[in-house]
């Protein structure tokens, strides 16, 4: 891999309690990275403000301004952390020969870095980092996200297993990755699309710093619905399977009422009755089902709304623009 300048992404969304601990702990790591030329000395942390309400772009704003290592970029509004890391990734992937992208939480463990990097300057366009083991975590929290990764897989989103957000990219991997126009984004599952060399890096996952978590439990269900929905029509069409099963039920329904009208064991009108609603109702699925085929085609290629908006880009290099 040619050049080593490293951008680390961090989008943010109300972190004034753990930005100042994180850059510090990032300055420090980064340093080191330099004095042992493992990066370039253009290397910069950009952190993303994803319409935080708290003092979240006021701290990056300081941190530019109070170091050269620090970058920012403030979005209009929030869209969302997969907007936000995408936001980050195509902002400084003209800078760039590689970008990790990582939480601003402190949970992922810095030090795996330096894997990344040897891993990248070996000829990897990816790295994953992946949680080692989730022993930290709570028994639901343990339950649920197992459930979530074998659900994606069978319904069609491949994604890598116990694997989030914190990964390492080559330019010309998130010059791949820019090439994907999908307005509804999952990230871990878009990038393994991309082909590219990839691996693993593992790690343990550490306890939050400060703050509260940005997934609460209704936030991690929706997240679920949008990466399945996002990358496979799968669900589509297993609605179109289940109208068949119906229809096939109301047939077998049709035969059982008609040997039990010749028996005379049924009341005036029930045959209709039974009959007329299994019927409808699997002719009504199976018609669902192949509509929604169209549908989830048209669904997934023709929305064109802007992913995000950058208000401001803060950064001290040669191509500052």
């Amino acid at each position: 891999m040619e050049g080593n300048i490293l951008y680390v992404v961090i989008p943010c969304y109300n972190e004034e309690d753990v930005l100042l601990e994180t850059a510090e702990r990032l300055r420090k790591k980064m340093r080191c990275l330099m004095e042992t030329e493992k990066i370039g000395a253009e290397s910069k942390v950009v952190f993303v403000n994803d319409g935080s309400r708290d003092r979240t772009w006021e701290l990056i704003q300081k941190l530019h301004e109070g170091d050269r290592l620090y970058g920012g970029i403030n979005l209009t509004r929030n869209r969302g952390h997969q907007n936000a890391l995408l936001a980050g990734l195509m902002t400084v992937k003209e800078y760039a020969d590689m970008v990790i992208s990582m939480d601003a939480d402190l949970q992922d463990d810095i030090d795996a870095m330096d894997d990344m990097i040897e891993k990248y300057r070996n000829g990897i366009d990816i790295v994953y980092g992946v949680r080692s083991s989730r022993a930290k975590d709570t028994v639901f929290k343990r339950a649920s996200a197992e459930a979530f990764y074998k659900a994606m897989k069978f319904l069609g989103a491949d994604t890598v297993f116990n694997h989030a957000d914190y990964r390492l990219m080559s330019k010309r991997a998130i010059e791949g990755l820019a090439e994907f126009k999908e307005v509804n984004l999952f990230l871990r599952g878009i990038i393994p699309l991309i082909g590219y060399s990839s691996d693993f890096v593992y790690y343990e996952r550490g306890e939050r710093f400060a703050g509260e978590s940005k997934y609460p439990l209704k936030k991690m269900l929706s997240f679920a619905v949008e990466g399945i929905t996002s990358l496979s029509i799968k669900p589509v069409r297993l609605i179109t399977i289940l109208g068949f099963c119906i229809f096939f039920v109301s047939i077998i329904m049709l035969i059982y009422s008609f040997i039990r009208h010749f028996m005379g064991a049924t009341i005036v009108g029930w045959t209709t009755l039974m009959v007329s609603v299994w019927a409808i109702g699997g002719l009504i699925l199976l018609s669902l089902g192949i509509v929604g085929e169209y549908v989830g085609k048209i669904y997934l290629e023709t929305k064109e709304r802007p992913r995000f908006l950058v208000e401001q880009f803060l950064i001290n290099a040669e191509k500052e623009k």
